[in-house]
């Protein structure tokens, strides 16, 4: 039974001590590889000298086009063997390719340069004996030389901050994935395909676009300072981190959307969107007002499935004004060309790699601010589960719902309803809707008069809070007794009245 973290707090689950327990599992080393046939070999004798046992783990070189191709030196594995990259180049493709020809459980992704303690896998194996969504992080010293001790060598300036700062991730929110890197990281082979492999397309970053989509597959993130591992000589972030930042923003903003401050153009179009909404067409102008304003308000990166029995939709002869179809065909036709609609027959069973699904009742429409105010209210505790009362019928409470991609992944990982697992492990929380703004009068807002009027409603909520504050001082003031006159200072005579 794998054990529950909440949020990404890890510290309750206890692994054994290194030496002290049995492994079970197996794991493929996967060793993405392009020249410098003498660092492999470094690397390859130390991953034979392991501590975890040598029948539970292999080990796959992917060659990424290397000339001379790459050989296994004796001092290897003796479960290892070289994969060449046939499809594409670079450091995706070679991952990706060496991930499709592993068999192990876990795959542990390792640089063809490290070296190793002896202890490195065991290190990270003995977690995912525990959690079978774990993505575990080794701990990577840059040292000057091949001869060291063991305790030299420098952290990652980026990587040690966010460690020190965030409880070594318990605390890191929704951001721990930023850490993730394929130097020496491991994850689950079924928790790799839920989240859709490498991105074989990227050369740089595939490790922090992959740790965000493993994010949205419910991952948690530890980093082991027991899986202790050394590069020698710096690392191309710490040699040219402004070049290699400038290279990675341009991209990472379409497949990244949690990375805000790459999204700052007001209008632009992206590739993952922020939040998906999720519609279920009903009438024609009911569904049309909901999907326009989910469109139109301040959080730009939305996209919107409308849900609805669109193969019934035929090219066949038929009525343009008596058909019986004609409101499902009306909605067709005024998103067959707005590229941030869908029309699914079925909801999606989840957003990702977008962080958020929000399914809102056909014929309620957002606010400009409501899809902000949402989010918000969901980051504050990174909150699983929030939802907004629209209205009481004979059969219950209508509401709409903001779920967390990455709790209800977790959540598919337990025995029980998703909603009470996603309660226990990220939290729920119900609000009013007309709070939010959610309004059954079907008037969407659009373009600026969204954002000027969401600005508007932004400063009349921040001079009610003034309002309230001045009220309480003013009534504190009253109850205070008047003040005493001034005694006069005896030296006034002598230094005058100062």
């Amino acid at each position: 039974m794998t054990a529950r973290v909440r949020h990404n707090d890890y510290g309750p689950v206890r692994p054994p001590a290194l030496g002290g327990w049995e492994p079970s599992r197996t794991v493929t080393v996967v060793v993405p590889a392009y020249g410098d046939q003498e660092a492999l070999d470094r690397t390859l004798a130390g991953l034979a000298a392991q501590t975890y046992p040598p029948r539970l783990l292999d080990v796959i070189v992917a060659d990424d086009g290397s000339d001379p191709p790459l050989r296994l030196a004796p001092s290897a594995p003796a479960r290892s063997r070289v994969v060449r990259v046939t499809s594409g180049w670079g450091r995706g493709a070679a991952r990706q390719t060496g991930a499709l020809a592993a068999t192990g459980e876990v795959i542990h992704w390792l640089d063809a340069d490290m070296i190793l303690s002896r202890e490195h896998i065991e290190a990270h194996m003995r977690w995912h004996h525990l959690i079978d969504y774990a993505v575990v992080i080794g701990d990577i010293r840059f040292v000057t030389s091949e001869t060291f001790e063991p305790d030299e060598g420098t952290v990652q300036e980026y990587t040690a901050k966010v460690l020190e700062s965030t409880d070594m991730l318990r605390d890191a929110g929704t951001s721990a994935y930023l850490v993730h890197t394929g130097a020496t990281t491991s994850v689950s082979a079924a928790l790799l395909r839920a989240a859709g492999g490498v991105n074989a397309g990227l050369n740089m970053a595939e490790d922090t676009e992959l740790g965000y989509r493993l994010a949205q597959a419910g991952a948690v993130f530890i980093p082991d300072r027991e899986a202790r591992s050394w590069h020698v000589g710096e690392s191309t972030v710490m040699r040219r981190e402004k070049e290699v930042h400038r290279h990675n923003w341009s991209f990472l903003g379409d497949l990244v959307p949690e990375l805000r401050w790459l999204r700052s153009h007001p209008r632009r179009q992206w590739l993952v969107p922020y939040v998906r909404v999720v519609v279920e067409a009903t009438g024609y102008e009911d569904t049309r007002a909901t999907v326009d304003s989910a469109l139109a308000g301040t959080v730009p990166d939305v996209a919107v499935t409308v849900v609805g029995p669109w193969g019934k939709l035929t090219a066949e002869r038929h009525s343009s004004l008596d058909d019986p179809l004609l409101d499902l065909r009306l909605i067709a036709n005024l998103y067959a060309h707005e590229p941030r609609v869908t029309l699914a027959e079925s909801a999606p069973p989840s957003a990702a790699p977008s962080p958020f699904l929000l399914t809102v009742p056909s014929g309620w429409t957002l606010g400009a601010e409501t899809l902000a105010k949402l989010v918000r209210l969901a980051d504050q505790d990174v909150t699983g589960l929030v939802c907004a009362a629209l209205t009481e019928t004979a059969t219950g409470v209508v509401s709409a719902r903001l779920e967390r991609t990455a709790a209800y992944a977790r959540a598919r990982h337990f025995d029980g309803e998703p909603d009470d697992v996603v309660d226990e492990l990220f939290g729920a929380l119900w609000v009013g809707g007309g709070e939010l703004g959610f309004t059954d009068v079907p008037e969407p807002l659009a373009g600026d008069p969204a954002k000027w009027r969401a600005v508007a409603a932004k400063r009349q909520e921040e001079i009610k809070v003034l309002e309230a504050e001045v009220a309480e001082l003013r009534a504190r003031l009253d109850e205070q007794p008047p003040p005493e006159p001034p005694r006069r200072n005896p030296l006034a005579r002598l230094w005058g009245d100062r």
